[in-house]
């Protein structure tokens, strides 16, 4: 009688968590939009030469305005074209804003404002708690927007040193997340974001059941209170063994994989790379500008420089005039904005 009465309480428990899930999906599904992208990249084909192609992507993202949008970087990353659609079918053009790739959150804009937007809110990541009900809502594998549910199952936090920027705290979830989940908004059960999707571990290419969304407390700090521009550029940095292969000056540098049209680095006149190469295991973008300097701070992996970099990033505008230090072709040029 006694393991009857469990499993009756069992399932009614059950039913009711489904009903409220059913009940916030309805209030925050509509705050969630796909995002599709164009982008270029260098490829090498089957005669062993690269050639430029033009990829697309898809994504998820959330809205907190009208006219702005959370998402993951690597959705975002150097697009030549992006476009927000809402689930009912209404289609914008938007813009990246901001950015951080440790983090993998973004900030996109939309070219117009959404009319009758509907958004939703932050909720405290840091009260979350192992063993708590989450859900997830996006477009995974492009199908729809639909709901996937889950439990949170530990916290990966890393701290690479004093520069908070280079930070990052996930949440680790079972809750099914696929390709296309990328950047869509990690709920609990009173329909706040408490992260956002960011990637996963996986044998098979699909939901194995580890899920990370980056937490919703980093997001707010980075993307709402620290708006560093988006320059419109993809990097790799060159150290070491790497930085002596490209002859470089000193002990370290950006080297530019691909610039987006129109954006900051664009209209400075940054060049990205035309060649892919392998380095060990690693495939990267060559014969692109390698970045020495931000104005006067000369770029290496140390606490001071990057904590100088990016409060360099954190107080600039679109409109400031800055320059930056480039070896290109084995000459070293200044480039200028405004």
């Amino acid at each position: 009688m006694k393991n009857t009465l469990i499993i009756i309480i069992f399932f009614f428990s059950f039913v009711l968590n489904a009903q409220d899930l059913s009940k916030i999906y309805e209030q925050v599904s509509p705050a969630v939009v796909a995002i599709f992208t164009q982008e270029n990249t260098i490829t090498t084909n089957q005669a062993n030469t690269s050639q430029k192609v033009s990829t697309s992507g898809l994504g998820s993202g959330f809205m907190i305005s009208n006219e702005l949008i959370i998402t993951a970087a690597h959705v975002v990353r150097v697009p030549e074209s992006l476009v927000v659609k809402f689930s009912d079918g209404e289609t914008i053009p938007a813009k990246v804003i901001s950015s951080y790739d440790s983090a993998d959150i973004a900030l996109i804009k939309l070219l117009r404002p959404k009319l009758n937007a509907i958004t939703v809110s932050f909720g405290d990541s840091d009260k979350m708690k192992i063993g708590q009900q989450v859900f997830v809502i996006g477009v995974p594998l492009g199908v729809g927007f639909s709901l996937s549910s889950g439990y949170i199952s530990a916290f990966k936090r890393q701290n690479l040193g004093k520069n908070q920027f280079t930070n990052t705290e996930f949440i680790q979830t079972d809750a099914a997340i696929n390709q296309g989940n990328s950047g869509g908004p990690m709920f609990n059960l009173e329909g706040e974001v408490i992260g956002v999707v960011s990637h996963i571990k996986s044998n098979s290419g699909g939901s194995d059941g580890i899920g990370y969304a980056s937490s919703s407390n980093l997001v707010a700090k980075l993307l709402l209170n620290n708006k560093i521009p988006w320059f419109g550029a993809e990097f790799y940095t060159l150290t070491g063994k790497e930085a002596n292969l490209f002859n470089l000056p000193q002990k370290s540098g950006l080297l530019v994989q691909r610039v987006a049209s129109l954006s900051i680095f664009d209209d400075m006149g940054v060049k990205g790379g035309d060649m892919e190469i392998s380095i060990g295991l690693k495939k990267i973008i060559a014969g692109g500008d390698i970045i020495l300097a931000f104005n006067d701070i000369q770029f290496e992996l140390t606490d001071d420089t990057l904590i100088k970099l990016a409060e360099f990033g954190q107080n600039l505008s679109n409109d400031d005039a800055f320059e930056i230090t480039v070896l290109r072709s084995g000459k070293i040029i200044t480039l200028k904005h405004q």
